[in-house]
């Protein structure tokens, strides 16, 4: 009798009891099936054809293993269907995909690091969790691609700062910094400048982490993001204009302004109404000083004085740098 030929045991890291990938590939020694295997050559001229087939026949592609493989003009397209072919978790390193057609792939924990990726269609592709690192991207296409909040080396910088992991951290930070280098220079070129807004902030993130916690240089980064977000964030001006308006005012309610040389602040003795009413004249103050008008209809003394030296001077400050942020953004 013929014994039953032994099926790939690839094992999916994203195996449940609700859902389970099997892999229905014969296996070889290893127990792994030719795509499965990493140890089985795969830098063949003919092996391009072989995954368009074994893509199109419904082949388990997740997790399998294409590292160096000369994949040049692939064609990956999951044609007539709304998904994409599934490569998650699957290694590309350091692959030929050179004018592949990869449009709506699933990427998703996959690694195509140091691959040939230029000329290539990536739109829609999901790269979340991806390894991306050293990629070659000119001239390919990366429209709506999904690549997530951080990438892959950013989680585990975060994580290995948990752990108390310094050297490892800083190392993973520098790679996500490069990453997002490399994608920020590339969405420049294709015009895609949102998504590169998106990148140059996260790539200055990265070069913040690495920086002494307690330096200098790192305080000052980071009050940069959180005024304007390194330039690619002009709401956050208008927000923060707002707050230091409204403290101001309150501040000013309780040290007290001088109008037609009466004093007003706000008192226990005074009824409610005249507070609100204090508070609102407080209100117009703080804007005019923000704004450097100076009308002279009120008059700070004593420590509102002080309150309005800073916030005209930050006023000034704030006003000029989001002329500077949004005539940058606009100018894109």
């Amino acid at each position: 009798m013929n014994k039953k030929k032994a099926l790939c045991q690839y094992q999916d890291p994203d195996n449940s009891p609700q859902q389970t990938f099997c892999c229905g590939e014969p296996a070889n020694e290893s127990g792994l099936c030719f795509w499965h295997d990493e140890s089985t050559e795969k830098s063949g001229h003919d092996i391009k054809v072989k995954l368009e087939n074994y893509a199109k026949s419904g082949g388990l592609l997740r997790g399998i293993a294409l590292s160096r493989a000369q994949l040049s003009g692939i064609d990956l397209v999951n044609h007539h269907h709304k998904q994409g072919y599934d490569f998650s978790y699957a290694d590309f390193y350091h692959a030929n995909i050179r004018n592949g057609h990869l449009f709506n792939i699933n990427l998703t924990n996959a690694s195509i690091m140091k691959a040939d990726c230029r000329d290539a269609n990536f739109n829609c592709a999901k790269l979340e969790n991806t390894n991306l690192l050293g990629v070659k991207w000119a001239g390919s296409k990366f429209e709506n691609i999904i690549i997530g909040k951080k990438v892959k080396q950013e989680l585990d910088a975060k994580q290995a700062i948990k752990q108390g992991k310094t050297l490892e951290s800083h190392d993973l930070l520098q790679q996500a910094e490069e990453i997002y280098r490399d994608l920020r220079k590339h969405a420049e070129q294709e015009g895609i400048f949102t998504l590169s807004g998106f990148f140059i902030h996260k790539e200055l993130t990265m070069r913040r982490l690495q920086l002494p916690r307690y330096s200098t240089k790192r305080l000052m980064s980071k009050l940069v993001d959180i005024f304007c977000g390194y330039g690619e964030a002009p709401l956050r001006i208008i927000g923060l204009s707002i707050f230091i308006i409204l403290i101001c005012a309150v501040l000013y309610s309780f040290t007290g302004l001088n109008y037609q040389g009466t004093i007003h602040s706000v008192e226990n003795t005074q009824g409610i109404s005249d507070n609100i009413s204090l508070f609102f004249s407080s209100l117009y103050f703080s804007v005019v000083t923000f704004t450097t008008l100076g009308y002279g209809d009120f008059n700070p003394i004593g420590i509102s004085r002080a309150i309005a030296a800073i916030e005209a001077f930050t006023g000034s400050f704030t006003i000029a740098l989001f002329v500077v942020v949004f005539v940058k953004k606009m100018t894109r």
